[in-house]
């Protein structure tokens, strides 16, 4: 499926917040917040620099949005993140009611838009985002798997 430009350029956007995150030793995953064609909030994984397990990527965004809009709801707002988003990001989408979802990779250890569960999608929640998936899959997992492979040689090499 095609996508308006603006659509990849915004996800290129969270993809370069991603290579933040593992430049600094943290899970691969970037997110932005977009409102009528601009980023109004970005984030990208900090669980380990803040030592907060809530840090994630798709949160930060949110928060920066919500600050940024002085506002809960996020009705007419966009979140364009990396790897689908896990249950706590999930429940934050809906409970600020972001508009659409799009995301790079599919999650299979905590997606819960798909992988694991599926949330966001025919939920019965009263509201229901629409979700896109696959934009940037290949250089959304990439990284992810650069990660992890690079943690496990880490921890190998601490056994020998």
């Amino acid at each position: 499926m095609l996508f308006p430009e603006s659509v990849y350029k915004f996800m290129f956007e969270a993809l370069n917040l991603a290579e933040q995150a593992l430049f600094l030793g943290e899970v691969p995953i970037g997110a932005v917040v977009v409102y009528n064609n601009k980023v109004i909030g970005k984030g990208f994984n900090q669980t380990e620099t803040l030592k907060d397990p809530t840090a994630h990527a798709e949160m930060i965004a949110i928060t920066a949005a919500s600050n940024y809009l002085q506002e809960k709801v996020l009705t007419n707002c966009a979140l364009y993140v990396t790897a689908e988003p896990c249950i706590m990001c999930s429940g934050a989408v809906l409970l600020s009611r972001i508009k659409t979802v799009y995301f790079g990779t599919y999650e299979p250890k905590f997606g819960a838009v798909g992988s694991l569960y599926n949330l966001l999608v025919k939920s019965k929640y009263n509201h229901q985002p629409e979700i896109f998936e696959g934009i940037y899959s290949e250089e959304s997992k990439s990284l992810l798997q650069k990660y992890f492979s690079a943690k496990r040689i880490k921890s190998d090499s601490r056994l020998n």
